[in-house]
């Protein structure tokens, strides 16, 4: 069928070295093999993968962009087998050829034979179609979209479960150390293994004085920083074990009326930056607090103001951004203390979730309306006074209130806690949703957070009934 409709450009077999007769089915072969037109355009011919939204699935890497005509033409080569996959009967001939070809006997002298034979039988044809085997080591999976491959594991959390609504799950940055974080309303930490199989509970701390609404790892993954609405913060060293609390002079003086630090009372929005050196806090009235954490207690060095309260912030590489209630985005030079960028989200519903990929590629934020407007990397950058999203996303009518990307962007799972099983997953090359999960059998309750792993192999959902759903995805990786 396909040599039907495409012509197939193939070099020209190289001359052999040594002298001897062909058969009439050599040649027969060596006609075939030969197009029968050839357009010499095709070597100039420049196409962009990015500019249109239904080429973009045809990228091999995220960060692709123009290709020849030549590679352009075997992209979709590779699209039209996707959707009309090769005949049963025509599989099994090739693969009856291929084990002819195995047991196929020969001396150093006919190589050039055994060479045309192997070519014939097709044995090649899957390693010279493409790249994807040779450099599967070194190169991402590209997902393709419509469906999501996933499998439901044992609940994280099944052997220690919390007694009361998860409020925040992270998987610890290192892809060495498969570790899960869990903490609740019950104001506790837990600690698990995420093997994909039993998942055993590692540890559990009880911080009796701290409602904990936030918990992260720090950069390094060395401890975990515990923040609620209370003024201070505890840090938990993973290898010796010590929980500390924050120094009494983090805001520096507290009998000072005028320092606005020392009169918040909550530290529930923060954020690390990639090295961890400084931890953002967002305070009232616009404040946004910057805690040195290089010198290991952590003390308040500078702060910058927005001209509303923040409701969230993330840091692209050394640039802060921040989200207001006036669904203003302001880009933060945190060296200088200036804001070198201001912008309005579209449409403006109320935002009040601020999240990006780890590579600054996308930017997302949700709003009080369900609505989520996903941006392109200009949006971060500053690099357009007024950026327009790539795409909002309306398939939830309900509060956005947990959003995260995977490791490498291609995957952005939106979820609200307002109704029962209100979450959805993104492809983000074709900003499209994965139509095959969540079913309405998927047993998600109330979603309260959500993370992937380092490397996405999992992805855990926790819930207002204490319980951490684990799912594997099986394109980034096998149990």
């Amino acid at each position: 069928m396909d040599d039907e409709l495409f012509a197939v450009d193939k070099p020209e077999p190289q001359q052999s070295s040594q002298t001897g007769t062909r058969g009439p089915s050599a040649d027969a072969d060596r006609a075939r093999e030969v197009p029968a037109w050839t357009d010499a355009d095709d070597a100039t011919l420049q196409v962009s993968l990015a500019a249109e939204q239904r080429r973009r699935k045809l990228r091999e890497a995220l960060e692709e962009d123009v290709v020849e005509g030549r590679d352009y033409e075997r992209r979709l080569r590779r699209q039209y087998t996707k959707f009309n996959p090769t005949p049963e009967w025509a599989t099994n001939a090739r693969k009856r050829l291929r084990s002819s070809a195995g047991t196929r006997g020969g001396s150093a002298t006919d190589s050039d034979t055994d060479v045309e034979g192997v070519h014939r039988d097709g044995v090649l044809d899957p390693l010279l179609a493409g790249t994807e085997t040779v450099l599967a080591g070194r190169r991402a999976k590209i997902l393709s979209h419509g469906t999501l491959s996933i499998e439901r594991l044992r609940d994280a959390n099944l052997s220690a479960k919390a007694e009361g609504e998860v409020k925040a799950v992270q998987f610890h940055p290192s892809p060495q150390v498969p570790v899960l974080l869990t903490a609740s309303s019950d104001r506790r930490l837990r600690l698990f293994t995420v093997d994909g199989h039993t998942n055993p509970h590692l540890q559990t701390l009880h911080v009796p004085s701290l409602p904990i609404n936030n918990a992260m790892f720090h950069p390094d993954g060395t401890a975990v920083l515990l923040t609620g609405p209370r003024p201070f913060f505890y840090t938990y060293d993973l290898q010796s074990g010590a929980t500390q609390r924050s120094p009494r002079g983090l805001w520096g003086t507290t009998f000072a009326s005028d320092n606005q630090a020392a009169q918040d009372g909550s530290m529930e929005i923060c954020g690390f930056n990639p090295s961890g050196s400084v931890l953002a806090v967002a305070g009232r009235r616009g404040h946004i607090h910057l805690v040195d954490w290089r010198s290991g207690g952590g003390q308040a060095v500078g702060s910058v103001k927005m001209n509303s309260g923040a409701k969230s912030l993330w840091w692209s590489g050394e640039r802060l951004l921040t989200l207001g209630e006036d669904a203003e985005v302001y880009v933060w030079d945190v060296g200088q203390r200036r804001c070198v960028q201001r912008w309005k989200d579209h449409g403006g519903y109320g935002s009040q979730l601020l999240v990006g990929g780890r590579s600054s590629q996308y930017l997302a934020i949700g709003s009080r309306m369900g609505l989520v407007n996903v941006y392109g990397p200009q949006a971060a950058s500053g690099a357009t006074d007024q950026p327009k999203p790539l795409k909002s996303l309306g398939n939830l009518t309900t509060s956005i209130t947990a959003l995260k990307f995977n490791h490498d962007s291609q995957l952005l799972a939106m979820a609200s806690n307002v109704k029962k099983d209100q979450m959805r997953m993104v492809h983000l090359p074709s900003l499209t949703v994965f139509s095959n999960w969540p079913t309405s059998s998927t047993p998600l309750g109330h979603v309260t957070s959500v993370d992937f792993s380092a490397c996405s192999e999992y992805v855990a959902v926790g819930n207002n009934r204490g319980r951490v759903l684990l799912y594997h995805l099986r394109d980034f990786g096998s149990l």
